[in-house]
């Protein structure tokens, strides 16, 4: 009879788990955890997550060499107002994740206090609950940086303000601009540019009066000095601090995958403001969940600025290339990137209308017959289907080499040739293809190879050949129940226990991981009746199907039923939910209660769904399987 501590996640366990996940032909488990969401541990919960803290160490030291990869969310600085990582700036990290902690040790020559940290643990709101204190957090950071920035100036060591000014000087292309952003926050009182007065202060990148701009960059720089310097101090802290988080973590065997949203920033839209197509908005077309399309509000790159006439890339396409090479260089783990469609076959409306094709609003490059957008169409007017609407999946039926070629173009010569740089290949990109899945999406995909991903909570069960069934997953690909936009499993277990919908879910599962069962109707009751069952099956789908990648967001690893964030709502509800800082008791309370993931049962589960034969061939393992879970 097993004990306890034999249950607990060791050695032994790690050895045996990672047998069965090659057996499965899995290369790639990562967990799926935002910055915001790591824990801290006791006494150092000063009311943000950072992957930065002993917190973190602690969660890398469980996952390690269990999982392989750590799926982050963007890091890039939020609002004040606006706690969303996927608004955040595209260079600028988020100095919330700069670990307060450290900074008061001899490793950064004490520049916070034990005083003032004990501090702010002590009042922060959310000390008790598993929720970050974001208001909290970005008004206890302004406190921070003034003594950080004094401490710094007084008694920092040569070495150290050596280290920082090489830093300045490396990455003066977006730091420089970001850092006079934050200094016109102040002097408008606002941290959203177009409310600013000054018309000179709101263009100061895209004027053409540049003499004027110099001067007024040159005043801004004088007056804010401090300010100025007090962002640029926090960016070289935060960063000093990931790079020493990725090596911890590479000591664990993980990798950390970075997270690319489609968005820019107020601050990025201000800075690169003449790279954007004026007038026009990124979002979705109307769809199943949406009769409106979904109205972003999000800039669209300029496609005249991407790429020059001979195809070398254009003042855009440079940006870009920039952004990317650098988080691939920081990232050895890869990117994800949030909305590939965005970069392939992006869905524009007009500005102030809605994202719906009687209001003007079309796909950039398939809209042939535009009155706006017709010139930058690579599809031909005979590429399209005359009897499906612009918004719909089939809108383009055909296209040539040369046109997939083209769609390509920014996979190809930026994403793909910066990880290239980075000395990595296109494995290290993560292709985030939900929602529309338009025919040049797919092409590009195809041609580049590019993983996608497959959704199995969102499977559409009467359709006996959907992609993200089980049976239909293929290897190419990373599986996961369910992205930080959806609620846990177990949630959307128990909405559909009692409901008819529920029936050709069911049938999938017994097809595709029950079949060889001998208590098969025992099985489909349990289907029916318990939650807890069908969450379970749910998951064991990700590792019973062919693809090569897994991924497995915190809430449905550690059994955690809130939800992380709720798409079309906004406020503290969303973007602060924290893997609690007794993780580890949490997660042996919850797998004795059947709501954690039982990960060598599920794949035991999960090497029997493949059949009778193969179940043989790795019966020994499953036995070592069974000793553990």
């Amino acid at each position: 009879m097993q004990t306890t501590e034999d249950k607990k996640i060791n050695s032994k366990y790690k050895e045996i788990v990672k047998e069965a996940l090659c057996a499965l032909n899995k290369k790639n488990m990562a967990l799926i955890l935002h910055g915001v969401s790591f824990p801290s541990t006791k006494g150092e919960n000063t009311g943000f997550g950072t992957y930065n803290s002993n917190g973190a160490k602690k969660l890398m030291d469980f996952a390690g060499d269990m999982f392989n990869a750590i799926q982050l969310g963007p890091n890039g600085k939020t609002k004040k107002s606006d706690s969303s990582p996927y608004t955040g700036t595209v260079f600028s990290q988020n100095p919330l994740f700069m670990d307060l902690v450290s900074l008061t040790t001899r490793e950064y020559e004490n520049l916070l206090s034990a005083v003032s940290l004990e501090k702010i643990v002590k009042e922060n709101p959310n000390i008790y609950e598993n929720k970050a204190a974001y208001v909290y957090s970005t008004e206890t950071l302004d406190r921070v940086m003034n003594e950080v920035y004094e401490n710094f100036n007084l008694n920092a060591s040569a070495k150290f303000k050596e280290d920082f000014e090489n830093f300045k000087k490396e990455n003066a292309y977006w730091l420089d601009n970001d850092a006079l952003y934050e200094a016109l926050s102040l002097e408008h009182n606002s941290d959203y540019w177009p409310q600013w007065e000054n018309e000179l202060d709101r263009d100061l990148f895209s004027t053409w009066d540049r003499n004027k701009a110099d001067e007024r960059i040159k005043e801004l720089n004088e007056k804010y000095k401090d300010v100025i310097g007090k962002y640029k101090l926090a960016q070289f802290l935060t960063a000093l601090q990931s790079e020493k988080t990725r090596a911890y973590a590479k000591s664990k065997n993980l990798k950390m995958i970075a997270d690319r949203q489609v968005a820019f920033s107020d601050r990025d839209n201000w800075a690169y403001k003449s790279l954007f197509l004026e007038g026009w908005c990124l979002g979705c077309p109307p769809d199943y969940f949406s009769k409106d399309g979904q109205a972003w509000g999000f800039s669209v790159v300029d496609p005249e600025k991407m790429f020059n006439a001979d195809g070398s890339l254009g003042e855009a396409g440079k940006l870009l290339y920039r952004l990317y090479l650098k988080m691939f260089k920081e990232n050895p783990g890869g990117v994800r990137i949030d909305h590939t469609v965005g970069l392939i076959d992006p869905w524009v409306y007009k500005k102030g209308s809605l994202p719906k094709i009687e209001e003007g609003a079309g796909r950039l490059y398939s809209s042939p017959f535009h009155p706006e957008l017709s010139k930058y169409s690579i599809a031909r007017c005979e590429d399209t289907n005359n009897e499906v609407e612009p918004d719909k999946e089939k809108w383009i039926k055909q296209l040539d080499e040369a046109q997939v070629e083209k769609y390509g173009r920014t996979i190809e010569k930026i994403v793909i040739a910066a990880a290239r740089e980075a000395g990595l290949n296109k494995d290290a990109i993560v292709a985030e293809d939900l929602g529309t899945l338009t025919y040049p999406v797919v092409q590009v995909m195809k041609k580049y190879a590019l993983a996608g991903m497959k959704l199995v909570q969102f499977v559409v069960a009467e359709e006996k050949d959907h992609a993200y069934r089980c049976s239909n997953i293929t290897e190419n690909s990373w599986a996961m129940v369910g992205t930080h936009d959806n609620e846990p499993i177990r949630m959307w277990a128990q909405s559909m226990i009692g409901k008819p919908e529920l029936t050709p879910h069911v049938d999938n599962l017994m097809e595709d991981l029950y079949a060889h069962s001998e208590n098969r109707d025992e099985i489909r009751e349990r289907l029916y009746t318990d939650d807890k069952f069908l969450a379970f099956s749910k998951l064991v789908e990700i590792f019973a199907a062919k693809n090569e990648n897994v991924q497995i967001f915190f809430t449905d690893f550690f059994g955690i039923n809130e939800v992380y964030n709720r798409p079309g709502t906004s406020g503290d509800p969303n973007w602060t939910l924290r893997l609690p800082d007794n993780f580890e008791d949490y997660y042996e309370r919850h797998l004795e209660s059947g709501e954690a993931l039982n990960l060598p049962l599920a794949l035991i589960y999960a090497i029997k769904a493949r059949g009778p034969e193969f179940a043989a061939q790795n019966s020994e393992l499953i036995i070592r399987l069974e000793s553990i879970a």
